[in-house]
Parts: C-alpha cells; sequence; structure tokens
C-alpha cells in the first residue's frame, strides 16, 4: 500500500523558514511551485488542507521592521498585517489554478471547546465539499499563552484529526528525523521510519531558526498527536515542493512515522 498516493485526503504543513528568504520576505518561488503541486494533486481529486506559517515574518518584512526583537503587541500587529499579505499571495496563486482557498484562523480553545471544535469540523468538511482549499494558521493576533498552540507544527496536528485526514506531511527544512543534529554532527544518519515516537522524543532539539518558531520537538510531538489518532505523518524538506511527488510515486523520502492501529 502507498499511503500517499492511496490517501484521498492530506494535510500539509509548511513553516515560516521554508517559506521565507532569509531576509523574512515572502519566497514566491518556492510558494507559486507548492501551490501548483497542490493544485495537480487537487486535479487528481485529493483534498488538500494548507498549514501555513509566515505571517509574523511576513508582516515584518512588509512594516520594514529589521529587529527580531519585537514586543508582544507588535508581533500580534505583525501577524494582522502579514496574514493579510500571505493569504493575498495564495489566493493569487491557486487562483491561477484554477481553485479557491478559505482562510482559517484558530487558537486552542477552538479545540479544547466541543461546540466550537464541531463546528470547525463540519466547516472542514463543508469547505472540502464545496472543492476550496483551507488554509488555516493560528491566530496570532488575538492568541495568548493559554490557548496558544505552541507552533504550527502542533496545530497541523489538531486539523489532521479534526479535518479527518488520511496522512500528515510536513514540509520543513531538514530532511527529517536524524540521529544528531546534521548541522552539528557529520556523523548524524537520517531515520526512514519510526514506529513508536516515544521512542525517538529525545532526539527533538531546539528552534529551528529565527524565522520559525518550532523545531523536531515540536515536529516530534505533533507526530505523537497524529500516530495516536491513526494518522501517518511524514517529515520531508520542502525546498522543492515537487518532492511530494516521490512520496506519490512511494519512493521513500524524509522520515515517516508510522500511525497506532485504531482502537
Amino acid at each position: 500500500m502507498n499511503i500517499v498516493k492511496d490517501a484521498k485526503r492530506i494535510v500539509f504543513k509548511i513553516g515560516s523558514s521554508t517559506l521565507t528568504y532569509d531576509n523574512g520576505r515572502l519566497n514566491l518561488h518556492r510558494m507559486e511551485k507548492l501551490v501548483r503541486v497542490l493544485s495537480d494533486l487537487k486535479n487528481g481529486g485529493r483534498e488538500i488542507v494548507l498549514v501555513s506559517s509566515g505571517a509574523v515574518s511576513a508582516g515584518r518584512a512588509k512594516i520594514g521592521m529589521t529587529d527580531h526583537k519585537a514586543t508582544v503587541d507588535e508581533k500580534r500587529a505583525l501577524a494582522a498585517v502579514g496574514q493579510a499579505e500571505l493569504m493575498g499571495v495564495y489566493e493569487r496563486f491557486f487562483s491561477d489554478y484554477g481553485h479557491t482557498v478559505a482562510q482559517i484562523l484558530m487558537t486552542k480553545d477552538t479545540f479544547d471547546n466541543a461546540v466550537s471544535r464541531e463546528n470547525v469540523e463540519n466547516t472542514f468538511r463543508t469547505l472540502l465539499e464545496m472543492g476550496c482549499v483551507p488554509i488555516v494558521n493560528e491566530n496570532d493576533s488575538v492568541s495568548y499563552d493559554g490557548v496558544k498552540f505552541g507552533g504550527n507544527d502542533t496545530l497541523s496536528a489538531y486539523v489532521a484529526c479534526v479535518s479527518g485526514a488520511d496522512v500528515l506531511i510536513n514540509l520543513s527544512d531538514v530532511d527529517g528525523l536524524y540521529t544528531a543534529d546534521p548541522r552539528k554532527d557529520p556523523n548524524a544518519t537520517r531515520i526512514d521510519t519510526v514506529s513508536d515516537v516515544k521512542e525517538v522524543m529525545a532526539l527533538g532539539g531546539g528552534v529551528g531558526s529565527d524565522r520559525g518558531t518550532g523545531g523536531m520537538a515540536t515536529k516530534l510531538k505533533a507526530a505523537g498527536i497524529v500516530t495516536q489518532a491513526a494518522i501517518p505523518m511524514f517529515i520531508i524538506n520542502g525546498a522543492d515542493p515537487e518532492v511530494i511527488y516521490e512520496l506519490i510515486e512511494g519512493r521513500h523520502v524524509g522520515t515517516y512515522f508510522a500511525a497506532e492501529p485504531k482502537q
């Protein structure tokens, strides 16, 4: 069984460091390439949900703020500016390929509250039935510590669960999970398959870049959430979004986290 080829509904997550240049501005070439691949998958009959970071980075670049030491209020404001910029780019690119996008912004209490969780489940279902591409991000402009996900890796896991995804694909700035940090240890080797996330949690590191909030630790947390919900996950390098086709073709790229059996 080719897990990705046979998947009907796929959640993709892409992080800020993969979406932007070192100066924080959006990498339009990479975004357009990602949209083209996802649109092609939709044309082939799949349903696509995209969890996209990048609002704060895009807002910082739009405003012209070069100092990364923004206050909490400034980050909320930057997220508001950047989210509009981000969605505008996605809307234009997806429209060029004949697809309609929808924006969903959430905080963790969306999932913690039974009524709002049911509402968001119904919204995902209806949008996908309409043929839309839901684009999801944390609502950073209003979130606070008590309702934050702690990064879009965790958000993507919750989204995969409530949207009924068949697989979660995390497009990262690394090739997968390694036995050590490959940027520091030349002897580090990539782990192809993880059957039990708990056994590799110690391999999680810190924040990957100053443009992102997540590192391998948050990706492993996300893997733990979805695999317990019987949803497999991949971590692959998103530098070239066409690597997604390699998964479709059954080639083993990145790190595969096997789903636990349904209870």
